[in-house]
């Protein structure tokens, strides 16, 4: 990371979308190469990346005796293999289609002794083309994918703290490639009605509440903050009464617009009072146990 480096930079979305979709399909290989080796944890939390002080990582991920892990780097922008014997390669980040990047990185893996598979199909997005096969999505822009880490970093950082605030069941601060979005997810320890689809119905099979941040997309024309109750309890839309916020109809959650927040003379204290903010209001209309659930700070 630059000494000077802003740590909530631009990133409109149709400067970069093409290394974002591109980006989107190699975190889904190196999330699948995890998903199939790891013991499957409730929510797919097994499945998830995260956010460190160079980019992108699976963590440790166990095979035979030994471990290794894939990270994405996005200082000097090579993704890295390091097996738990010292052994490491590395697979440069730079414009090459997603086929090229599959197969180069499964060359990587044999290299260290690694054999395995995955469901070459894309998750969770339209008209999904076959990861070994994809040859359209081919873009990379090192600025940008820069910036994409750094927007983490410094998110990773205020969703911590408000993790910290909850002492219930509570997620990891952790990256889903499936969705490509960065967040944590806070759970009342009831369970919820259930939902049809693999993915979902172990995602969502416990009442949750969610805070989030997404690079955008579709409707969304740039990248926000957001916040979501799942099941959504009546009423949960018109509970946003000031704040810069607004209530998705369509998508049943909240949106804070990032160019915003990196614009607020405290981008902390702006994802905070939104996230508390709609937390709260839907904690108490689903009627949870706040007072359970919830760390008082003294001092």
């Amino acid at each position: 990371m630059r000494a000077n480096a802003e740590p909530w930079p631009e990133l409109p979305l149709a400067a970069w979308e093409d290394t974002y979709r591109t980006l989107h399909m190699w975190t889904q290989i190196v999330g699948k190469i995890r998903l199939g080796l790891t013991p499957k944890q409730n929510h797919w939390w097994n499945v998830a990346l995260y956010v460190n002080g160079r980019g992108l990582t699976t963590s440790p991920v166990p095979y035979g005796k030994s471990s290794f892990e894939i990270q994405f780097n996005f200082g000097e922008h090579q993704l890295e293999v390091r097996s738990s014997s010292g052994e490491g390669r590395a697979v440069q980040l730079a414009p090459k289609s997603v086929a090229v990047f599959y197969r180069e990185l499964f060359e990587v893996l044999r290299s260290l002794g690694v054999d395995t598979r995955i469901n070459p199909k894309p998750q969770e997005i339209a008209d999904p083309i076959p990861l070994d096969q994809d040859e359209t999505h081919a873009s990379y822009d090192p600025e940008y994918a820069n910036r994409f880490w750094r927007i983490l970093l410094s998110a990773e950082r205020v969703f911590q703290e408000f993790r910290a605030k909850f002492i219930g069941k509570c997620s990891p601060v952790h990256f889903f490639w499936g969705s490509f979005d960065f967040c944590c997810t806070r759970f009342s320890g009831r369970k919820a009605p259930p939902r049809k689809g693999i993915i979902t119905s172990e995602a969502y099979s416990h009442e949750c509440s969610s805070l989030g941040w997404w690079p955008g997309g579709g409707e969304m024309k740039g990248p926000a903050f957001y916040t979501y109750m799942a099941p959504e309890p009546a009423g949960f839309g018109a509970q946003l009464a000031n704040g810069s916020g607004f209530y998705s109809d369509q998508m049943h959650e909240y949106f804070l617009m990032y160019d915003h927040v990196r614009r607020a003379k405290s981008p902390r204290e702006e994802i905070l009072q939104f996230a508390q903010q709609t937390y709260a209001a839907g904690a108490d209309l689903a009627r949870w146990d706040r007072a359970a659930l919830e760390r008082t700070w003294h001092g």
